[in-house]
């Protein structure tokens, strides 16, 4: 039987921060998983007047995801939310406030997995061209788009980089010595990834004009901390990123609307066509499971039957 000490909000925030300490999730995660179960609070207050979610049990979760199909809530949303109901009642069993988990049997809908949107090779040439004036804002952009394209980092990962990372040792996160980056991924797990010549070329002259690109007319001001720089000479937010990404998708006449992960995703799927092994692709992307870089590997079947066409004796 269900013990019926009240569950409140004040332990969902200390929930949150077991998220946190315990399974280190990032901060984004923990704030959708602490959003997920407030949302159900509000669910069974309003609906069921069920306020200790003690009382919660597998048909009412049911109702609620049937609720949520109903508000139009996508495939993905609502399994992540089932993810997030199951770890957060089986932390509840851990504590002895619950017995059961009521989310341990609820069906988590398939999720169509859509392949991954990338750019070609000669692509990434014609963008990376079309950044060519003489500017320290031009020559900070190009900076973005090498190592986005180059590392293969996240664009939150890259807006967190801070000028004190740069150096010509091996202790610090980007290398100028050895062609290396830290980064400081999902989870506060790092991990190393070289870059290539021209990513390094870049780095180096946005450094070298870095204090020129905040506007005199707007602020007399730069941070001392962020890498990349906006025009008041605060730190470049990730939005602003996505905002010049496309502004040189345009200039480039690449008729593409993108964010920065399809940089993730090229990163990847042009590593994979050039013979690098999956698991090596695992470490440099970051990711905890193996059949999330999995995705990439479509894009190698192409290639293999171009090589098998060209190369068989028997035409």
């Amino acid at each position: 039987m269900m013990s019926r000490k009240n569950i409140s909000m004040d332990q969902i925030k200390i929930y949150g921060n077991y998220l946190k300490e315990h399974k280190n999730f990032s901060d984004n995660t923990v704030n959708a998983y602490i959003k997920d179960m407030q949302e159900l609070i509000e669910y069974i207050e309003r609906i069921y007047n069920i306020k200790n979610l003690s009382l919660v049990d597998y048909k009412t979760l049911r109702k609620y995801i049937v609720f949520l199909k109903q508000k139009k809530y996508a495939d993905r949303t609502i399994a992540r939310k089932i993810s997030s109901f199951r770890i957060f009642f089986k932390y509840l069993i851990q504590e002895g406030l619950i017995r059961n988990n009521p989310a341990e049997y609820v069906q988590i809908p398939k999720i169509k997995k859509n392949l991954p949107e990338f750019l070609f090779y000669e692509e990434i040439v014609k963008l990376i061209e079309s950044i060519k004036e003489d500017k320290p804002v031009i020559e900070r952009d190009k900076a973005i788009i090498e190592l986005l394209y180059g590392t293969g980092m996240r664009v939150a990962e890259l807006s967190a980089l801070n000028i004190e990372d740069v150096t010509d040792s091996i202790n610090n996160p980007i290398d100028l010595y050895y062609d290396t980056i830290k980064v400081m991924g999902k989870g506060s797990k790092e991990r190393i990834i070289p870059f290539s010549k021209p990513t390094k070329t870049a780095i180096y002259y946005y450094l070298r004009n870095r204090g020129k690109v905040p506007k005199k007319d707007y602020r007399n001001y730069i941070s001392d901390t962020a890498l990349f720089v906006n025009c008041y000479g605060e730190r470049l937010s990730p939005s602003s990123i996505r905002k010049l990404i496309n502004k040189y998708m345009k200039k480039a006449c690449l008729n593409k609307k993108i964010s920065p992960h399809v940089f993730r995703h090229t990163f990847a799927t042009h590593l994979l066509n050039g013979g690098a092994d999956l698991r090596s692709v695992q470490e440099l992307l970051g990711h905890e499971s193996l059949s999330t870089t999995q995705i990439y590997t479509h894009i190698t079947k192409d290639k293999l039957i171009k090589t098998y066409k060209k190369s068989i004796p028997r035409k």
